[in-house]
């Protein structure tokens, strides 16, 4: 009788084959007992693997479970003295593993056996004698001792190091007393809820314990009689310190004949930095929902303690709340980052751009008021400026002012901008067209876009300055004209505003000196040429305004606008210093508060830090964020996914740093 298993799919190590195999074995002789109805049959079991015959001798290590459970199904068949070894040479079982052709399988002992078995004797069993398990063997379990050191007995105010709230501390040690006192018979067995005077009871007891821990030279002077102010060395030589009836240490001081209760007047004295000292501080900095610094020392004062410096635990302890985080900590920042190469490369006028839309602005058309808005492109490089106007800002009207700015200024190798509707739109038509392109047509089209993170207007200051510069005096000037100007008017009039702000001088050094050199202008680029575009002829007095030549209402806007630039703008240049500390960078987990600029700060949400973007010089501005959004599904139901942002660290507040 023959039987062969194949080995299991899932990768199983040599040993554990070999053992299933011993099992297989097992299972037969029990078939073949039951069957022959034989009880008393001799059995001998041969295998070619040592290891097995170690697993079955052994009586000393213990085994993990695949190997116990064969083992233990082996000794409960068989006795470990019926296993022999037998070599791979003469075990006719490899027959059955790894094939033989006909000729090889008539010449094997398949059907004979191994030689030895037809002899009169067996082998001796000191021929095939087991030797002992390796220790580095993968199935034997590794023995774990546990070995414990005596610590010495902690004291009670050692304890209290597990409590995280002043009031459950307060209630346990009541309970404690409560139940000491029952078991010296002082007290009948309750299980009520601690009562007022046990919770000031075990107020003044833990109270105590920490001032004879913490004041034990200056209660052993009072002892005797000794004035604790004259040894200017000791903490409280200020307080005037006194012992009242319950031993409990007070501050003297100069509130004796006011009208107010004897605790308020002589608070406890605490130390510094103790456990218990923090635990009080945030019981009753809770107790004034999370107000500032003062009134929280105000309400310790009020409720008769006195910490030894009390402003800097206070103050810390603020610092490290959760919710005061929550409601008034500032933003996170972080060193202003280096200027792109695109800033500082001698490449052709607007090569590299960033742009971006500003407006409304109000024309007439006939009798409609019509919306126009104008989109700015700054050359990342010269800082000169284009302005086109658009009828809306649809995708459609962006793409056609933008195919005008490349007509007049030449192709554009990189845009950038913020993630605006109609500059996302732009982008994915781009990307749509070029995916069938040869990509040696792509490179001579460039114009690549990139765009700064979601809802970080900050990171796009170079068009957001230059928009300022023109929109501080545009806005005014065209108040005054509001109604008066049509479309070709007013886009003109931006084309006068260009002209005048690419005439601006990019340095003030040698502004005022007239012996110095011209001032660089962005028209040095532009124009080859330094003066401003000459106005037409004429005199252009406010009642233009109220003409019907509208040209003139143009020009006269125009020499107004770059009067008050020149007065307003120009000669206030200053340089800002803002971002100039090396802050924390934000890490993986760190748990932070997402700024929604259109709804409350209490309703910010919460959101966790999953990925992080550095910059060329190692700092972290940019995150990749986890919120969980609350949504509608097709049938109704409220389901939570998650919901993944990129954000600017500058619109995240940091609740908790991770570990």
């Amino acid at each position: 009788m023959a039987k062969a298993r194949v080995a299991p799919t899932k990768l199983t190590t040599i040993p554990r084959l070999e053992l299933s195999a011993a099992v297989v074995a097992t299972r037969s002789s029990d078939l073949l007992r039951r069957e022959m109805e034989m009880e008393n049959l001799q059995e001998y079991f041969w295998t070619d693997s040592k290891v097995v015959l170690g697993y079955i001798n052994n009586n000393e290590r213990r085994f993990h479970v695949f190997v116990a459970n064969r083992i233990q199904q082996i000794k409960s068949s068989t006795e470990p003295s019926q296993w022999r070894y037998v070599c791979s040479e003469n075990n006719p079982a490899d027959h059955a593993s790894r094939g033989l052709m006909a000729k090889e399988l008539v010449e094997s002992n398949w059907f004979t056996g191994p030689r030895f078995l037809w002899q009169k004797d067996l082998p001796k069993e000191e021929e095939f004698k087991v030797r002992e398990l390796n220790e580095d063997d993968p199935e034997i379990k590794r023995a774990q001792v546990h070995t414990t050191e005596a610590n010495e007995e902690k004291s009670l105010l050692d304890r209290l190091q597990k409590f995280s709230d002043w009031k459950r501390v307060v209630r346990a040690i009541a309970r404690l007393k409560r139940l000491a006192k029952e078991v010296k018979g002082l007290k009948t067995r309750s299980n009520e809820v601690t009562t007022l005077e046990e919770r000031m009871e075990a107020e003044q007891f833990i109270i105590h314990a920490v001032q004879e821990e913490a004041f034990s030279d200056e209660i052993k002077a009072l002892k005797q009689k000794k004035e604790v102010q004259r040894n200017k060395s000791t903490k409280l030589h200020k307080l005037n310190p006194f012992k009242d009836s319950q031993d409990i240490l007070r501050v003297g001081g100069r509130l004796t004949q006011a009208t107010l209760h004897p605790h308020v007047k002589h608070p406890a004295i605490l130390p510094k930095g103790h456990h218990v000292s923090r635990l009080l501080i945030k019981h009753y900095h809770e107790k004034v929902k999370h107000q500032g610094r003062g009134m929280t020392i105000n309400e310790l004062r009020s409720g008769g303690i006195w910490i030894m410096g009390c402003s800097s635990e206070v103050s810390s302890l603020i610092f490290k709340c959760i919710k005061c985080r929550k409601y008034r900590k500032c933003n996170q920042e972080q060193k202003m980052a280096d200027l792109p190469p695109e800033r500082m490369e001698a490449t052709p006028p607007f090569t590299y751009s960033g742009m971006d839309c500003f407006g409304p602005f109000y024309c007439k058309d006939g009798r409609k008021e019509l919306k126009r808005y104008g989109l700015l492109f700054t050359c990342m490089c010269s800082r000169a400026i284009h302005i086109e106007v658009l009828d809306d800002l649809s995708t459609d009207a962006f793409l056609n002012a933008l195919r005008c700015f490349i007509a007049i200024r030449g192709n554009v190798s990189q845009l950038r901008s913020d993630q605006g509707t109609n500059f996302v739109g732009a982008r994915n038509e781009f990307q749509e067209l070029m995916k069938g392109m040869d990509q040696e047509r792509v490179k001579e089209l460039g114009c690549n876009f990139f765009m700064n993170t979601p809802a970080s207007s900050h990171m796009g200051g170079v068009w957001e300055r230059q928009i300022r510069t023109v929109r501080n005096v545009l806005t005014a000037i065209l108040d005054q004209s509001s109604g008066r100007l049509d479309s070709s008017s007013l886009r003109t009039f931006l084309y006068e505003v260009m002209a005048i702000v690419n005439s601006r001088p990019l340095t003030t050094e040698h502004l005022n000196d007239p012996l110095g050199p011209e001032p660089l202008t962005p028209n040095h680029i532009l124009t080859m040429k330094s003066s401003i575009i000459a106005p037409p002829p004429g005199e252009f007095v406010r009642e233009d305004l109220y003409l019907q030549k509208r040209w003139k209402r143009v020009q006269f806007l125009s020499n107004e606008f770059w009067t008050r630039w020149r007065k307003e703008y120009l000669l206030n240049l200053q340089q800002r210093s803002k971002w100039n500390k090396d802050r924390r960078n934000a890490k993986v987990n760190d748990i932070v508060l997402l700024q929604d600029d259109d709804a409350p700060r209490n309703k910010w949400k919460l959101a966790k830090v999953v990925e992080v973007f550095q910059g060329s010089d190692g700092r972290v501005r940019k995150l990749k964020l986890l919120l969980s959004d609350t949504a509608l599904d097709i049938r109704g139901a409220r389901s939570h996914k998650p919901v993944y942002l990129e954000r600017s660290i500058h619109k995240t507040v940091l609740l908790l740093e991770a570990e």
